[in-house]
């Protein structure tokens, strides 16, 4: 026996030796004299000092980071080596992010006091020549909200769960950006409901008007001022994409007007795209971190952006540290001198964080050498960085880890940008939307094709939402809405008249999710949004059609103006059959009424035609004709493979980092749709061959079956909007709860777009 387990340990080590006879790239030295490059015109380096935050996603920091105290906001004179603290009486506590000032005498931060409260904003007054404070004393900027303990007592599970307000950034107009979770949303794929959204606030220099800027259902971070004036920040965002990609950059003016996307909405790695900063002298140029979703907290690899290049492509990005990337989730790739590269979940590899950009070649960032786990308390320290992928050491302290270098000195102060309000919109909580020519960016579609824009709010999911009981979740859903397609509830505002040259006027409603579907004469859609705008009450904004990117040019004109210019904005209304254009999208109350009148004859019982029972009857979570209509079909070794075979869906959750490139017109929902193609076969037309013999046989199979034009829409639109079960998130969904009196209630507008309940917390 003895024989046998040391033949093993002999095979076992030479496995090992080959699994090392390839060993890591690691940075070489930084290239040329660094210290006499001319970026280098600074003499001090302002940064924060923590330990290793030990959260197991890139946004949970403020939530599950296990509680190491220690640090300061710090200043290096890199003449005499000496770093003294700057915030000495708040030693005990966390400190986040900073920013300094445009005159750099004044830092703004985020800090915490203890494991038990939340993250509040802070600013001390400094002098930029002796890198000293000033006589005035330490200001405290947020305070927790007047009802701080009550939502810490309500919705604590598993951290103090009460309000975060973290990494300000200064404004040009002398007010301050944040992040912050007073929203009191949850994230849509956490099961536990334990995770916080955090979007974007700003206020005045003094704390005082408080407001939020956008209302996403996910988290946003890091904002940062550009040099034109706007605020540059990361958005999370799934909305029919695959739940773990996308998170990106965009940019908006500092009163949240003219939000748009910088780069990233159809990028699935690196699945994060964060700490984003304009590269100096070079307008159209960024750094970004690339990082993992999970397990790490914003290490990663350092990636330089080019926005002169194709944004809907991966040309923009060139990688200043190419042995580093995220070739997939979770966890780290590591390239190695056989030009392979190998995942690693631990990180022992080199990590970068907190790039900025001293100029398009030359970086500051924090670093951690190959030899640690990314999570090591102490391992990161201050380097530079050059565009080879070499680096040079500044600083680095043995008992702390060292982040967000920044160099000590004035910058210019960014542009003012007025705000362009419209007070009558305002009022009504409106904003109003021009569409120059819709069919702009849009291949293959004939013009005069689009008759109706359809408006979709997805509303974020609120604390409020949150269960007592147990049963209700199906995969990751907290508040469960779909089966295996998006986890964010959609509504619907109407639609709006698109006119036959292309344009359009129409109002939306502002502080939401909005997102558009361009529709034919049949109210199906041509072509879906997936992704959203948060318009600014009073915003007046236009595009110039669809797919647009930053560089698009309009459309050459004649000298007019488009024909919906010269009307009053369309109000969303009523489609054919409806008597508002406000509704819930809800499988029971849309389409189930129509399988019952035409279907279930044969498609129900204990032996259903096809074996497809399209009956209510409740399941566990949704209902049969639901389950039987989502068919899911098996992929690759008995994995689940969310395919629907009668129509596309988008399954967000499936894959987590899929789903997220540019979809053609036509190539989602009813116009690829066999199901429509069956029931319509006058108004689908399918290119894919096998699909259309399938609707042919079912058609055939299916001729006595006339819809009415309501009910065709009734179905349509389901498809279009990628197959929602729930019409809100309220309510008890599985089976178990039939017997309560808020089991599966009918929803309604009204009630879908609360965010606080309407029936007593004990009647839930």
């Amino acid at each position: 026996m003895k024989q046998v387990i040391t033949v093993v340990i002999v095979l076992l080590l030479a496995v090992a030796e080959v699994a090392v006879a390839a060993s890591m790239i690691v940075p070489g030295r930084l290239e040329g004299e660094w210290a006499d490059r001319p970026e280098l015109d600074f003499d001090k380096l302002i940064f924060v000092k923590r330990k290793t935050y030990t959260a197991n996603h890139y946004y949970t920091k403020h939530i599950n980071s296990r509680w190491l105290p220690g640090g300061n906001i710090c200043v290096l004179d890199l003449k005499t080596k000496q770093v003294h603290d700057l915030v000495p009486e708040l030693v005990g506590g966390v400190f986040e992010r900073f920013d300094l000032s445009f005159d750099a005498k004044k830092i703004v931060f985020a800090w915490k006091a203890g494991n038990e409260q939340g993250y509040r904003l802070y600013e001390v007054d400094i002098d930029p020549e002796t890198a000293e404070r000033t006589g005035s004393p330490l200001r405290q900027l947020t305070f927790p909200p007047e009802n701080e303990a009550e939502l810490q007592k309500q919705y604590r599970v598993g951290y103090h769960h009460g309000t975060d307000d973290m990494q300000p950034c200064y404004l040009a107009d002398g007010g301050i950006a944040f992040v912050s979770t007073r929203c009191q949303y949850g994230i849509l794929c956490d099961q536990p409901d334990i995770f916080t959204t955090s979007v974007v606030y700003r206020m005045d220099a003094d704390g005082k008007n408080m407001r939020r800027l956008t209302n996403s259902s996910v988290s946003e971070n890091a904002p940062v001022a550009l040099p034109d004036g706007r605020i540059l920040y990361t958005r999370w965002e799934y909305f029919d994409k695959g739940a773990v990609s996308v998170k990106c950059l965009w940019a908006m003016n500092p009163d949240g007007s003219r939000s748009v996307e910088i780069y990233g909405a159809d990028i699935a790695l690196p699945p994060t795209m964060i700490h984003g900063r304009p590269i100096p002298g070079a307008s159209s140029e960024y750094v970004v971190m690339g990082v993992p979703h999970c397990p790490n907290n914003n290490m990663g690899t350092v990636i330089r952006l080019d926005m002169t290049r194709n944004i809907r492509s991966r040309e923009p990005m060139t990688y200043m540290t190419p042995y580093v990337d995220i070739k997939s989730e979770g966890g780290f790739h590591f390239l190695y001198d056989d030009a392979q590269w190998q995942r690693d979940r631990s990180g022992k590899g080199p990590l970068f964080a907190d790039p900025y950009p001293l100029s398009r070649d030359l970086f500051l960032v924090s670093h951690k050498p190959a030899g640690k786990p990314w999570s090591h308390p102490t391992a990161y320290g201050i380097y530079l960085l050059d565009s080879a992928g070499g680096v040079a050491p500044v600083y680095a302290d043995t008992d702390l880890s060292c982040w967000e270098p920044y160099p000590l000195k004035p910058r210019e102060k960014p542009m003012v940008l007025a705000a362009a309000v419209d007070p009558q919109l305002a009022e009504e909580n409106l904003a109003a939307c021009v569409v120059t020519d819709i069919y702009h960016g849009m291949e293959n579609v004939e013009r005069g094709s689009i008759k109706y824009i359809r408006v979709i709010e997805q509303i974020p999911r609120p604390w409020a939402t949150r269960r007592r009981w147990e049963g209700d979740a199906y995969d990751q859903q907290h508040a469960t809405i779909t089966k295996d397609t998006h986890m964010g509830l959609k509504v619907q505002h109407g639609v709006v008249p698109v006119e036959d040259d292309g344009s359009a006027h129409f109002v939306v409603p502002a502080m939401a999710n909005i997102s558009f579907q361009a529709l034919d004469e049949n109210y199906m859609a041509i072509q879906t949004e997936r992704t959203y705008v948060n318009y600014m009450p009073g915003e007046r904004r236009s595009c110039i059609g669809c797919h647009e990117t930053p560089d698009s040019a309009p459309p050459p004109t004649t000298g007019s103006i488009g024909k919906a210019l010269t009307r009053a904005p369309s109000i969303p209304g009523p489609q054919v059959g409806e008597t508002r254009g406000q509704r819930p999208l809800d499988f029971a109350l849309d389409v189930q009424p129509i399988l019952d009148r035409h279907c279930i004859r044969c498609h129900s019982g204990a032996e259903p035609k096809g074996g497809v029972d399209l009956s209510g009857t409740p399941t566990t979570m949704f209902s049969r004709a639901y389950e039987s209509l989502l068919t899911e079909r098996r992929g690759g070794g008995g994995r689940p493979r969310n395919k629907c075979e009668l129509f596309p869906t988008v399954g967000e959750n499936h894959p987590k980092t899929g789903n997220v490139h540019y979809m053609p017109a036509r190539s989602f929902g009813s116009h690829n749709s066999v199901l429509i193609a069956m029931l319509a076969p006058d108004k689908v037309t399918l290119t894919d061959p096998a699909k259309a013999a399938l609707a042919a046989r079912l058609a055939e199979v299916h001729k006595a079956i006339k819809l009415t034009p309501e009910e065709l829409l009734k179905i349509s639109n389901w498809v279009d909007t990628n197959a929602q079960f729930y019409g809100m998130y309220w309510g008890r969904k599985n089976v178990r709860h039939k017997d309560h009196p808020n089991f599966r209630p009918t929803p309604t507008f009204e009630r879908a777009t609360r965010y606080e309940s309407s029936i007593p917390e004990a009647a839930r």
